[in-house]
């Protein structure tokens, strides 16, 4: 299993329309091959700041699939009108489980 994590500033006072939009993209994520769950997290210090972690089968389940999908189509046409700057994404792996 893979965690992508992205981490998104999105612009100042826009933040209830971005969580709405992920909201509404929600069900294009759920239904890409390969997708196991997805977390959005707000940041405490920095409100603009959030980190969305999506679970997936394979890198190539995020890289190749879901983003030469409609659904990633959709997820960036909901959510991207409120991103300050380009997402920062990285993919981990978990190396320590209790």
């Amino acid at each position: 299993m893979i965690t992508e994590i992205a981490q998104i500033e999105v612009n100042p006072g826009q933040e209830q329309e971005f969580e709405e939009a992920v909201a509404k993209a929600l069900p294009h994520f759920l239904a890409a091959d390969g997708c196991d769950g997805v977390d959005l997290h707000r940041s405490v210090e920095h409100p603009s700041r959030y980190r969305l972690m999506v679970r997936w089968e394979t890198v190539e389940h995020h890289t190749v699939t879901f983003r030469g999908s409609d659904g990633f189509a959709k997820w960036r046409s909901l959510a991207g009108p409120y991103f300050a700057d380009a997402p920062q994404v990285e993919h981990v792996h978990s190396v320590l489980a209790p």
